[in-house]
């Protein structure tokens, strides 16, 4: 098991952006046969891959965009739902593809977007300070919602283990998006290019089905 990760996740090949209701419930009990099988239909252009993990989050300062050094876990337990993604800005393939989707994500979502937290975390932090990354941001016309964050190397790679996206440098990353509705509630992770609709429709899906099933 990677570090970081629990031993209970369930992996639904997904899509573009469909049934997220299994997901939720997928952390407590097997999928039923038929449900797997109608999820399995739908992924035959499938172009990502979606699952449900917990991940164990060190609490370690990070530096936001606007250059104050905080405790990333005060920004990731706001209480507002977090959409994540690993970015550098001198990256010159998935990464620019990636923060084009959170801007077309912000886009789809409209005024709710205002009670989401966006979070970019650099690679690459010695190359990007705050001011390149709020230089980043506005590349993609990122709302106040959606804040950059840098800090050490040591920093940027615990996060990175944490949340299983470590790939050794940043030239071998992938692309990955991760969803969590509260804190103490199960991840959504994204494996593969999801568009802007599709992270909006899992967004919307998880959002409502969750919170359907913790009633």
């Amino acid at each position: 098991m990677r570090a970081g990760k629990s031993a209970v996740k369930t992996v639904v090949r997904a899509g573009r952006g469909v049934f997220a209701a299994l997901l939720c419930t997928a952390l407590a009990a097997p999928l039923a046969s038929a449900a797997e099988s109608a999820v399995h239909q739908h992924a035959a252009s499938a172009n990502y891959r979606v699952s449900m993990a917990d991940y164990v989050v060190p609490d370690l300062p990070v530096v936001r965009d606007d250059g104050r050094k905080l405790p990333f876990l005060s920004e990731l337990d706001d209480g507002r739902p977090v959409v994540l993604n690993f970015i550098y800005t001198t990256c010159p393939g998935i990464c620019p593809v990636m923060s084009q989707v959170f801007s077309q994500f912000q886009e789809r979502i409209g005024a709710e977007r205002e009670k989401v937290h966006m979070i970019s975390i650099s690679i690459d932090p010695e190359q990007d300070t705050p001011p390149r990354l709020r230089e980043y941001a506005k590349r993609f016309s990122a709302g106040p919602q959606w804040q950059h964050y840098t800090g050490s190397v040591a920093t940027s790679v615990a996060l990175q283990r944490a949340f299983d996206a470590y790939r050794g440098d940043k030239m071998s990353h992938d692309p990955l998006t991760l969803m969590r509705l509260a804190p103490g509630k199960p991840w959504m992770r994204i494996d593969g290019f999801a568009n802007g609709a599709d992270l909006a429709m899992q967004y919307a899906n998880l959002s409502a089905f969750c919170q359907s099933a913790s009633r």
